[in-house]
Parts: structure tokens; sequence; C-alpha cells
């Protein structure tokens, strides 16, 4: 379990819950959201899921925020669970509703840790490549910033565009590879391995 004592009351979060608000999710409460943080032009029209790029630029990153906390592969639809986290949310004030997300993600990992030989897939890799930039900075090359113009500390999730599957990341493939992949790997287990492995040769 992730040791983290919060200095305030924080609402449980479970799959349970929101399966449950969202099978509650008035239109009405939709329509709000939209106004919010879906662009003028996308306003729904029908039931989600929306497509990520229907939303405004604030839109985008809470969205992707909650497609990390959730462990989904991809934020690039919107459904009906992430509309209700995202409800909480409004630009420039402090979220309506506090939730203890860590004990959520702490119980998440758990859970796909032992269907891992099942399922054969590990859904918070982005989780866990933030875990480790936040507790070994240092070890990385590619440039970080944990303050925000206004000197105040930002999420981690911020300090870097390096993990950003998207069009305006200033990192290739390759670079991912070279300035994450490898020094990850090497932390991890101890050694720099080779970045050319003898498979990888084979194929050559």
């Amino acid at each position: 379990m992730i040791q983290f004592h919060s200095t305030e009351p924080l609402a449980p979060l479970s799959m349970g819950y929101l399966l449950e608000k969202a099978s509650q999710l008035p239109t009405s409460e939709i329509r709000r959201i939209a106004q919010i943080f879906m662009l003028p032009k996308h306003q729904p029209k029908g039931p989600p899921p929306y497509l990520q790029t229907f939303f405004t630029d604030i839109g985008k990153l809470i969205v992707e925020m909650i497609s990390l906390i959730m462990g989904f592969n991809s934020s690039e639809y919107v459904d009906d669970i992430t509309l209700i986290l995202l409800s909480i949310f409004t630009p420039k004030q402090t979220p309506a509703v506090k939730y203890d997300y860590v004990t959520f993600i702490a119980n998440k990992i758990h859970d796909q840790f032992i269907s891992l030989d099942r399922e054969g897939v590990f859904k918070y890799t982005s989780f866990t490549y933030h875990l480790l930039l936040y507790h070994q900075p240092n070890s990385f090359s590619f440039p970080i910033r944990k303050l925000d113009s206004k000197r105040n500390r930002r999420s981690v999730i911020f300090w870097s565009s390096i993990f950003h599957n998207t069009s305006e990341s200033p990192y290739t493939y390759n670079e991912f590879i070279d300035l994450f992949v490898h020094p990850e790997t090497t932390l991890l287990i101890g050694f720099s391995p080779p970045k050319i492995t003898r498979d990888m040769k084979k194929i050559l």
C-alpha cells in the first residue's frame, strides 16, 4: 500500500461508486460540464463517449490526469466515468469533492498485479513513469520544470512533456527511449542494459 497521510478528510473512491454515479448522470449535468470544458462548436448532441479533441485545453489536461488515475490505455475518448470525475472541477476553483485518489490507485495497482499472469497487461505504466520521475529526478537528463511561472510547485505530471503522447510533444520515440526508458531500466535492474539486444541484432 502507498504510504500517504492527508491533512484533510477525503471522499472514498471506487469503481463501483463511479459506475453507479455514471448510470445516474443526467443530461443537464452533461450539458453543464460541456459548457465549461468543451469547445462551443463541439457541444454534445448525444450521450458520451466524446472525442478528447472536442475539449478545451484545460479540459484536455484534466481528462489526461483522470485517465492516468483510472489507468486507462488512452484518453482519446471521454466516457461517462471520466465525466463524473471531470464534474467536480471548475477552472480557478477548488474541486467540489476531494477524493482519496492514493488509496484508489494503490488498490487498482494491487488488483492488476494479482491478475497480471492472466491478463498480461499492466495499465498503470504512465503512473509508474511519473512515480520514478518524482523520486529520481536527478537520474534523467531531459529538462524538468518543478515550478510554474509564479514559482509555485507544479504537479509531477507537468514536470516534463516526455510522456505526453501528443503531436505537440517535443520528443521523438527514439528520444523517449534514450532519455527515459534506458535510464529507468538502469534504475530498476541496477546496471545499464544494452540498447540493442541480441534478438534485435539478429533482426538487423
